[in-house]
């Protein structure tokens, strides 16, 4: 699958994603598009790219004024960056995310001044994000449910990775939308790898957030980086170890090194992910997941 691409989630005959090639990487960020009576977008991409999301709606035969929802799993701009754009396109369209979420997509300053401080060089794969209007905005808590007409998406808050992110489950297909809840899943490794960036990254939190899918027992995870992937047990339980194992060597590797930013330049230059992502995103991603758990373990020593 390549860069633009659309293809459709196995198992459904509605369900589809696009490789809108975050940070110019193929095989690393979808955002899905459900054919339902009330078509819809989960995830949004960066911005720059959402001319993908358009073509695929083409692709589809669906009209721009027939969608009628964009569901940001969390504010983070790999993931909503581009509902500004859709809203625009897409008029009739109401954007959903998380009530902590959601003024962030209106006013996005702050979100884009976070966002530049953390991902660095990868900034130029970024668009400047264009506010979602109060009036196409509709905030979301947990225990919503999002009607399409022919499926129901069940709002669920998973706030380890970020505050005010939630996943979206449909129990018709047992599909779970899983945003960055359920990890980065590397297709061409078939593992689930940590994301843990500042400032609100909480281990703990993380762990519990996997445990509500554990309890979900879906059928398919559909994850927002990358793709759709049979759900087994063992996957989870991957995950919940690389996060553990993580959070242990930035813990051990400060203590050796006393100095964060040493902490940090070691995990960036010793990245397992270059054949796969490429030098600079593989080298972002660890820099950008350190420095979230080096702020984690600061947070948590304040709160003891």
């Amino acid at each position: 699958m390549a860069i633009g691409d659309l293809a459709p989630v196995e198992g459904t005959d509605d369900v589809y994603y696009v490789d809108v090639g975050t940070h110019g990487i193929p095989r690393y960020g979808s955002v899905y598009i459900i054919d339902a009576a009330e078509p819809t977008f989960v995830d949004t991409g960066l911005g720059r790219n959402h001319e993908y999301l358009l073509d695929a709606l083409d692709e589809l035969d669906i009209a721009r004024e027939d969608v009628r929802h964009i569901l940001p799993t969390h504010a983070h701009l790999d993931h909503a960056g581009g509902a500004g754009y859709l809203a625009e396109a897409c008029p009739n369209a109401t954007v959903r995310t998380h009530e902590i979420g959601a003024p962030h997509l209106v006013d996005p300053e702050r979100l884009v001044a976070g966002t530049k401080d953390a991902v660095g060089d990868l900034w130029e794969y970024y668009a400047e994000p264009v506010p979602v209007p109060e009036s196409q905005i509709d905030p979301l808590v947990d225990g919503d449910e999002i009607d399409l007409g022919d499926r129901t998406l069940s709002v669920i808050h998973t706030p380890g990775h970020a505050p005010h992110q939630t996943i979206f489950f449909d129990s018709k297909d047992g599909l779970l939308f899983t945003g960055d809840a359920a990890g980065i899943y590397v297709p061409e490794r078939d593992v689930v790898r940590q994301t843990s960036p500042p400032p609100q990254f909480d281990l703990e939190q993380c762990l519990a957030d996997v445990r509500k899918i554990e309890e979900l027992d879906p059928e398919t995870l559909c994850f927002g980086h990358f793709g759709a992937r049979e759900y087994d047990v063992a996957l989870m339980e991957q995950y919940k170890r690389a996060l553990v194992e993580w959070v242990e060597a930035v813990r051990q590797k400060r203590a050796e090194l006393d100095d964060d930013e040493a902490v940090i330049d070691f995990f960036a230059n010793h990245s397992e992910l270059v054949e796969v992502w490429g030098e600079q995103k593989a080298s972002a991603e660890e820099r950008l997941n350190a420095s979230g758990v080096l702020v984690a373990l600061d947070r948590v020593e304040r709160d003891d």
